[in-house]
């Protein structure tokens, strides 16, 4: 099976197709992240309704709770949560290094912390990783890496990609889900030098796909662009490019121009929980007093149910009085909107008009070119 296919190109973005164990993925894509086995506050039918393709799991949360080990016995992660479509599950590096106040050793053999549930000494290896993620079933698996934080010295940078290559290399081979794709992550932060170096290392291994990671981690954010649109050629034209952790809509525009094929972010979620809604009219705090009497949709142009049912007046009184079904909205909204910039995004590389939509998209929100 082509496991990826570009069908259309407009200058350096692509559009293409995914095809996994659970159905076709139509890139450029947006995966709403549903860390321990759900998106906050909605139901799996709503989500797919929203448009999503994809969703993202979460093997370090997983495995500690309620246990990679259950939900293979319930049947995996897809019949566990009620999702029919693909998935794909993170292989709990991020959270391991992102999480540097539990983390007690880095070693050549895996990496020793302390779990967030308990205090507990836990390990993870390559090993497990893999080991996790083919107990969930998922259709993405990926590999153990080491996510370097923002700011580090030289030295630690290049540690950070020498140890994931070999690590990578020990994952390449291990045992799989049936039909599981199994996607290297290449590091580097924004050092040019040492993020093709992880890049060339990574590609002979021949995964079903790359990631560009250990960016998005508290950068300079023009430097992570400059770094994003450097790595991306790099990597195989033939295969999935996937940016991890980005969903605000021009960071999502600005990856997709520069050849980014996969995406995903709390972002549109979070945002939601905290009671502010992504519109073309950037980004509106629902708390504020201004939004009381205020009888029009969230974003005019939305067809999302909580723009085409409800007033801002009406979600800022959910939102303030902590309702439930207020951050229920929100987060429909978000999902909805950040899932359609995608969407129009892929229209456009077909249409061969994507820098105008970029163009016109940044100035509707307020970014400057």
């Amino acid at each position: 099976m082509n496991v990826f296919e570009v069908t259309a190109t407009d200058g350096a973005a692509r559009a293409g197709i995914l095809r996994t164990a659970h159905g076709e993925v139509r890139t450029p894509v947006f995966m709403p992240v549903g860390t321990k086995a759900t998106v906050k506050t909605l139901d799996p039918d709503e989500v797919a309704a929203l448009g999503t393709q994809i969703l993202l799991g979460n093997a370090y949360h997983l495995h500690f709770r309620p246990g990679d080990d259950l939900v293979a016995e319930l049947g995996g992660l897809h019949r566990f949560m009620g999702w029919e479509r693909p998935i794909l599950t993170d292989s709990g590096g991020f959270q391991v290094f992102s999480l540097r106040d539990t983390m007690l050793a880095l070693d050549e053999e895996g990496v020793t912390f302390r779990s967030v549930y308990d205090g507990a000494v836990a390990r993870f290896t390559p090993e497990l990783a893999a080991q996790i993620q083919t107990s969930l079933g998922s259709d993405i698996a990926m590999c153990l890496d080491v996510c370097a934080p923002a700011g580090v010295s030289g030295s630690q940078l290049e540690e950070a990609v020498r140890l994931t290559t070999l690590w990578a290399t020990r994952q390449r081979d291990l045992p799989r889900a049936p039909g599981q794709l199994r996607f290297a992550i290449s590091q580097g932060a924004a050092n040019e030098e040492l993020r093709r170096r992880s890049i060339e290392e990574l590609v002979p291994l021949d995964f079903d796909g790359y990631a560009i990671g250990g960016l998005s981690v508290g950068e300079d954010r023009e430097l992570m662009f400059a770094a994003t649109a450097a790595a991306a050629p790099l990597l195989p034209a033939a295969k999935p490019r996937y940016f991890m952790g980005i969903g605000d809509p021009e960071g999502i525009l600005r990856v997709i121009e520069a050849g980014v094929d996969m995406f995903d972010c709390v972002l549109p979620t979070r945002t939601a929980r905290t009671g502010s809604a992504l519109t073309w009219d950037g980004r509106l705090n629902l708390r504020n007093a201004r939004f009381a009497r205020d009888e029009g949709p969230l974003d005019a142009a939305c067809p999302c149910p909580a723009c085409t049912r409800f007033s801002r007046a009406y979600i800022r009184h959910l939102v303030n009085q902590e309702e439930l079904l207020g951050l229920r909205l929100l987060t429909l909204h978000n999902l909805r909107f950040v899932l359609d910039v995608t969407a129009g995004a892929r229209a456009a590389i077909e249409a061969g008009t994507l820098a105008a939509y970029v163009s016109q998209s940044l100035e509707r929100l307020g970014h400057a070119r």
